[in-house]
């Protein structure tokens, strides 16, 4: 049963001035309430337009373009939106990836092997953090566990430690086959997810590597502004001053539009809005450390 809370709605009403969108945006509200002033004082005050002013048709054109700047800021939106939700369906299909791997290690690993499913879950409970950190751009510094290191064997921190890895665990797995202690039909069926641990890192490297063009980004904010410069010149006319917190009202709802699909369009980030990849990481330590019993 959904219980209603009327808190989710009035506290981010009552403390929107404390949101990422309106502190980032507070100096060009308070820049276009001052430009609407002006224009709005020089039409009241100077102009004194009629009623039969042509300057009462302006607002024509901001209902045409209006509706353009929507299905731009709509376009724009849900592009960022499939890049967040495809980061998080990648990490999720980590999670089921660690976690299809330590079930078959844990089964076909029987016997006197506690040492070689060690060394295997050491490295699949590594790998989402040393991910993590890759994506975040902090591979020279990981800050992993030097127990963990020193039984995976030397590591550089300085070079793409997902792939060194994922390489010592290929070749953990083909020495293991070379020496009997697995079956050609196990190799085979682990290598699925082996290869899939490269797969998601280069998914999730695509994401982060491959910004929305600049120039797209750049003409809708071109787009915002001037269209809202233009918006006081017949607001004022039929609103008056009233013209002053309307435009600041459009201004805020269509630029922090924008902001948010700035923010989720890089979801591998430290933002409030990003991914928590170190909370799915230490979700699959757990989950490894559970399924796979070696000392």
């Amino acid at each position: 049963m959904i219980t209603y809370n009327p808190k989710d709605w009035f506290y981010p009403i009552i403390h929107f001035h404390k949101s990422d969108t309106f502190r980032k945006l507070l100096p060009l509200l308070i820049l276009i309430g001052l430009i609407t002033w002006g224009i709005a004082y020089y039409e009241i005050k100077h102009l004194k337009l009629s009623e039969t002013s042509h300057v009462k048709n302006i607002t024509l054109m901001h209902n045409l373009l209006g509706f353009a700047i929507s299905m731009l800021l709509v376009f724009r939106t849900n592009t960022a939106y499939d890049r967040w939700w495809e980061g998080r369906k990648l990490w999720g299909s980590l999670v089921n990836n660690s976690r299809n791997f330590s079930v078959k290690i844990e089964a076909y690993f029987t016997g006197d092997m506690s040492e070689e499913k060690a060394y295997l879950k050491n490295i699949v409970k590594m790998f989402p953090e040393a991910l993590r950190l890759h994506l975040l751009k902090e591979s020279t510094r990981l800050q992993l566990d030097s127990h963990f290191l020193n039984q995976v064997g030397d590591v550089d921190k300085t070079k793409h430690v997902p792939i060194q890895l994922i390489l010592r665990l290929q070749q953990k797995l083909a020495e293991l086959h070379a020496g009997g202690k697995i079956s050609t039909e196990q190799l085979l069926f682990i290598n699925g997810e082996v290869t899939g641990f490269l797969d998601i890192c280069g998914a999730c490297e695509r994401i982060k590597n491959t910004p929305i063009p600049y120039s797209y980004s750049s003409f809708i904010k071109k787009f915002i502004f001037i269209y809202v410069l233009t918006l006081p010149m017949g607001f004022a006319f039929s609103l008056g001053y009233i013209a002053i917190p309307v435009v600041i009202f459009v201004f805020y709802v269509l630029a922090s539009l924008e902001l948010i699909a700035e923010e989720i369009e890089d979801p591998f980030g430290t933002d409030i809005n990003d991914l928590p990849m170190d909370v799915l990481s230490n979700n699959i330590r757990n989950n490894v450390e559970e399924i796979v019993t070696s000392k």
